[in-house]
């Protein structure tokens, strides 16, 4: 529903009928019930508000939900389409959390691997990207770790390898089996008009939307060579744009209907 939302109520910035996103949902396999407390939840959450027509609802983002829907799509769409040079920099975190303290350790994690970080060995977590020692900040202050956390920033020294790093922090095989599955589920596709054309976007961007949380965008030179990423983020990129017109007039026959 949130991928609905994002790759169509958002941009259109008009309010969708219940029917209409039933139908959406009913194509990808959703059964009615579900789709219509998905839509419940959203509500009671706060990012969406219906609003009603006689004996129609029709459902539009909130500012809390435009806020949160504009913020992932930012990253959603512009993930993989390029790298910043590296300076051969790391930014080192050392925050611990008690075992006893189970989901304060899952929220930290949570939102460190949102930010691209690895952890090496368990209170350690390292990222290439300097620059986003600020979002680290912002995860440890939030849970209240600021007073106990300590981060360093700078080149790799001589002992051990940063490939061993790598290896450690983040489990590229399992991500590059994951990026081969993507490719090979929708590289081919060539879906016909109207509703086929309109449940591949949506299926295309609802597949995709998981890689910047597994996925740390590691500089080229951490990276094995022709690291697959690079080549599913051309594959997202080339088909989202293919689809995307045709998928956005199916869209509208169902939003005006």
């Amino acid at each position: 529903m949130l991928t609905v939302f994002g790759e169509h109520v958002l941009p259109d910035d008009r309010p969708a009928w219940t029917s209409a996103l039933l139908h959406v949902l009913g194509g990808l396999g959703v059964e009615d019930k579900s789709a219509r407390q998905a839509l419940a939840r959203m509500a009671a959450d706060g990012w969406i508000a219906s609003e009603r027509d006689g004996r129609r609802v029709r459902w539009a983002l909130t500012g809390r939900g435009r806020e949160l829907l504009t913020e992932g799509a930012e990253r959603i769409y512009a993930f993989g389409r390029g790298r910043e040079s590296w300076d051969g920099r790391w930014v080192v975190l050392i925050a611990t959390v008690p075992e006893s303290k189970r989901e304060l350790r899952h929220r930290l994690r949570t939102g460190l691997t949102w930010a691209g970080f690895g952890s090496p060995v368990p209170g350690v977590w390292v990222s290439p990207h300097a620059s986003r020692e600020a979002e680290a900040k912002q995860v440890v202050t939030g849970l209240g770790l600021d007073s106990s956390a300590y981060s360093f920033n700078g080149p790799f020294a001589g002992i051990g390898s940063e490939r061993t790093l790598v290896d450690q922090a983040w489990h590229l095989g399992d991500l590059a089996a994951q990026y081969e599955r993507f490719i090979r589920e929708f590289a081919g596709m060539r879906p016909a008009a109207g509703d086929p054309v309109l449940l591949a976007q949506i299926r295309l961007v609802h597949a995709w939307r998981r890689f910047p949380m597994l996925d740390p965008e590691l500089p080229l030179e951490l990276l094995p060579p022709d690291w697959i990423g690079v080549r599913a983020a051309n594959v997202f990129t080339d088909l989202h744009a293919t689809w995307r017109e045709a998928a956005q007039d199916r869209w509208a026959a169902l939003r005006s209907a």
